[in-house]
């Protein structure tokens, strides 16, 4: 069956049933930086293998990370579907250098079943963080997580030139 179709029933459930639980810490005020939520082992590697394929400018390790059929949504980008076109966009973003020293860290999370997601923020070796992401996740039964789909961007107050 397309894994769309489940999605939508899980999405559409979430609306009507109102929001959904998530966990994470309390919110601070305006001024300050969200704490980070600590995340289960299974979802702590997923954040952990998107770092190490980032930094090394490896777009195959980091296409296979996503489902098959995986988003990825950046700002000012068209949609880009499929672990091979995933796998494109990356190559061409490396262009044969590194991405970066990523930090990824979460916010919030959920996972039960066959979905989850991570609400996250990131940042490039700074002490701020200049970014937030999302993180859909999904997984088969006894198989590792696969994100379904990646949409970050940057913070209004990080739009600089000076960041990669």
């Amino acid at each position: 069956m397309n894994r769309l179709v489940p999605a939508a029933i899980v999405l559409g459930l979430a609306l009507v049933s109102g929001p959904a639980p998530c966990r994470d810490v309390p919110a601070p005020g305006p001024s300050e930086q969200l704490p980070t939520a600590p995340l289960p082992p299974e979802l702590e590697r997923v954040l952990q293998d998107y770092e190490h394929a980032w930094r090394a400018g490896d777009a195959s390790s980091l296409s296979k990370l996503f489902a098959e059929d995986g988003f990825v949504l950046q700002s000012n980008h068209p949609p880009i579907r499929g672990r091979q076109a995933i796998e494109s966009a990356y190559a061409a973003t490396f262009d044969g250098r590194g991405g970066g020293n990523l930090q990824l860290r979460a916010l919030a999370f959920n996972a039960e079943g066959s979905y989850g997601y991570i609400i996250g923020a990131y940042r490039y070796g700074r002490a701020k963080d200049i970014g937030k992401f999302t993180l859909t996740l999904y997984r088969l039964p006894g198989q590792p997580w696969q994100i379904f789909s990646d949409m970050d961007n940057q913070s209004a107050d990080s739009r600089r030139a000076d960041l990669p």
